[in-house]
């Protein structure tokens, strides 16, 4: 990744990042797209940094209205422009399906999101589709004056008071994991540094956390690369390309890999 200050605005050269791709490809919901004169530009936040966002049809990105420091202390990892995602898809491309699907949506980045927001997200993503999973974040949001609640806060509410997201059954989970963490009883950042194993077991003491919420939380919100969500189109790439099982030389980072198989799977079923 280069970067120039240019006014107001940080103008990034990065070669592998595409922003439909990464940021509508439901690791995160927190960002809409809007209508700019650019390919396309996105507003959104990480926790209650907010941030407009526009890619060019040369391949540049504009991080509007941002500074150099808030650039490099929180964008810069935000999007894991640290990570040379190049070297990441050459060594994928061993295999001939990872290699067909980073071809295809080459652009797609991890966002390395706080653990807090991406666990609270994902029990909302349960038998969800996106647009209804933003509209929920959104009112869950609103309700906070635009912030998402901290810990504290939201361990105030229970399923009642939550009637305003209309999460249904969910609005039970989120009370129980804003009970838990606000408790100290799920410690986020002690589970993210937990062996794998011992951490999937952290996560699913929380009501409504199963193995893909689990998963999920560790890939997006904890950075652990290993961890592999699987839905029904991961099975299908699994069960037609990997009947053997995942490749050894890419479990180190797995989940990467997924975020590949997973639109690459769809488009071609």
């Amino acid at each position: 990744m280069d970067y120039k200050i240019k006014g107001n605005d940080i103008i990034v050269s990065e070669s592998d990042l595409d922003l439909d791709e990464t940021l509508d490809c439901g690791q995160a919901f927190r960002w809409k797209k809007i209508p700019s004169d650019y390919c396309c530009t996105y507003t959104g936040a990480f926790v209650n940094d907010k941030l407009t966002v526009s890619q060019t049809d040369k391949g540049m990105f504009i991080f509007h209205d941002t500074d150099e420091k808030t650039f490099l202390e929180k964008w810069t990892g935000y999007f894991d422009f640290e990570t040379d995602y190049s070297e990441l898809k050459r060594c994928f491309s061993e295999d001939e399906t990872l290699s067909k699907a980073c071809n295809y949506a080459g652009g797609i980045r991890l966002l390395r999101q706080d653990s807090w927001e991406c666990l609270i997200s994902f029990i909302i993503s349960q038998n969800n589709n996106i647009p209804r999973i933003k509209g929920i974040i959104d009112r869950l949001c609103g309700h906070y004056d635009g912030e998402f609640p901290t810990i504290e806060e939201l361990s105030r509410e229970n399923a009642d008071s939550l009637a305003y997201l209309r999460s249904g059954f969910r609005a039970k989970y989120l009370e129980d994991a804003a009970v838990k963490t606000a408790s100290g009883e799920i410690e986020l950042e002690n589970i993210a540094k937990m062996p794998i194993d011992d951490a999937r077991k952290a996560l699913k003491s929380i009501k409504g956390v199963g193995p893909k919420v689990a998963e999920c939380v560790l890939l997006f919100g904890m950075y652990r690369t290993e961890a592999f969500p699987i839905d029904v189109w991961i099975k299908r790439v699994l069960a037609q390309y990997y009947p053997d099982g995942f490749p050894a030389f890419a479990q180190k980072n797995a989940g990467i890999a997924q975020q590949y198989l997973f639109h690459y799977i769809r488009s071609i079923s």
